[in-house]
């Protein structure tokens, strides 16, 4: 019987410091399966080992895969992108990602299936496109993160391949990191984003102002970070102090955006992607200061790490 290319399924893979993830997505690009699971950090802790990490994967995977035959029995499934590296440039390299690298290809070559490597940043940039309803274009990108600061440029030549440029980002702490460091101190969880943006909700208008450390378009977080930990050290409201670090974030990456040596005319828009840019506040922020700009975000169920922007790259892989 002659394959119907409607029927096929295509499956995405990725282990970050952060989360395992796995997602399959059909012809037509609907998600049809998506499951995440968060590896587990101990309390007061800023992240894990890559060492304690890939062994959190491995068991998570067990946990996610076991009783799931949609993934483990469908012989459906025609193609699976898995991420190997954080990001697709020379060097990038990170222990966690050899288990999606290993299960993708083990998966691939032992039931027959297309394989693709890509890396976690194009599985970002993918998964906001796709939720964004964009489809080719050139946009300037903001992938904010715990492991990734970075404005890029962005376009994706063919379905599924992109031309990824690096024009600007972080020159020490993550956008991400510099959220978790002061949310610890304040006695949040880790990550510290999703409650963080809570405990802003609560706060008044006497927010601190905290520092904007840009030159051209580097930004440091850490010098913010350093003067808001000395600012609570002195008793400064929590939740006055969640506002003004989500507002340094918006405001950095505003400056940073605001220095870039470029035509605002040769983009199709501004495109917002990772766990840092779920946040609400420094969405808004973004959109009411980058008025030239049209902007685009990640839906927010994908703008932190999952792996359908993968799935959905490995469906435009093999099937443009």
């Amino acid at each position: 019987m002659k394959e119907n290319p409607d029927e096929r399924l295509f499956l995405g893979i990725d282990t970050s410091a952060y989360t395992t993830s796995v997602a399959i997505a059909d012809s037509k690009e609907k998600v049809i399966f998506d499951c995440r699971k968060l590896l587990p950090v101990k309390e007061g802790s800023l992240g894990l080992r890559q060492s304690e990490a890939v062994f959190s994967h491995l068991q998570n995977l067990t946990d996610l895969l076991q009783g799931n035959d949609i993934v483990l029995s469908n012989n459906s499934i025609a193609a699976v992108a898995a991420s190997t590296r954080p990001r697709p440039v020379e060097g990038s390299y990170m222990p966690v990602f050899k288990v999606s690298e290993a299960l993708g290809l083990f998966l691939a070559q032992t039931a027959g299936l297309k394989y693709y490597g890509s890396s976690h940043q194009e599985g970002h940039l993918i998964a906001g496109l796709w939720s964004a309803g964009l489809s080719g274009g050139r946009f300037l990108a903001l992938h904010l993160s715990g492991g990734t600061s970075e404005i890029l440029t962005v376009e994706e030549l063919s379905p599924g391949k992109l031309n990824i440029q690096k024009v600007g980002g972080s020159t020490d702490l993550n956008a991400g990191q510099f959220i978790d460091r002061i949310g610890l101190l304040m006695g949040l969880s880790f990550p510290a984003g999703p409650n963080l943006e809570v405990l802003a909700c609560e706060s008044g208008e006497n927010q601190p102002t905290l520092p904007v450390a840009v030159k051209d378009s580097d930004i440091s977080f850490s010098g913010p970070a350093s003067h808001a930990e000395r600012l609570l050290n002195k008793g400064c409201c929590y939740s006055e102090m969640a506002r003004s670090v989500e507002i340094c974030v918006a405001d950095s990456v505003i400056t940073a955006v605001h220095n870039l040596p470029i035509d605002i005319n040769s983009f199709d828009g501004l495109l917002g992607v990772g766990g840092v840019l779920s946040n609400k506040l420094i969405r808004s922020r973004l959109e009411e200061r980058l008025l030239r700009w049209k902007i685009y975000f990640a839906d927010h169920v994908y703008a932190s790490d999952n792996a359908v922007g993968l799935a959905i790259q490995a469906k435009r892989l093999m099937l443009s």
